[in-house]
């Protein structure tokens, strides 16, 4: 599966569960710390706002993992393998 390129998330806690992200339109495509899946998450699931906060943490480098636990949960668009051919 062809994702793009990820960015290192900077994680100033040092404690974040998020290890890349990547911005897409109307998107983010999140990378945790374990490695095993990429989750999507975009205008339509979990919808605009929350995508839009998420975009915002992600390149502050603060509090993403903290937002994604108390407002998003499992509310993601699609949980992507990227080890799939």
């Amino acid at each position: 599966m062809d994702l793009p390129g990820f960015k290192p998330y900077a994680n100033h806690s040092g404690q974040s569960g998020i290890r890349a992200y990547a911005l897409l339109p109307g998107a983010i495509l999140l990378r945790f710390a374990d490695d095993r899946h990429v989750y999507l998450y975009d205008d339509v699931m979990p919808g605009a706002a929350d995508v839009a906060a998420m975009r915002e943490h992600a390149e502050t480098g603060s509090g993403l993992a903290t937002y994604v636990n108390r407002h998003v949960r499992t509310r993601y668009r699609a949980r992507l393998d990227p080890n799939a051919s």
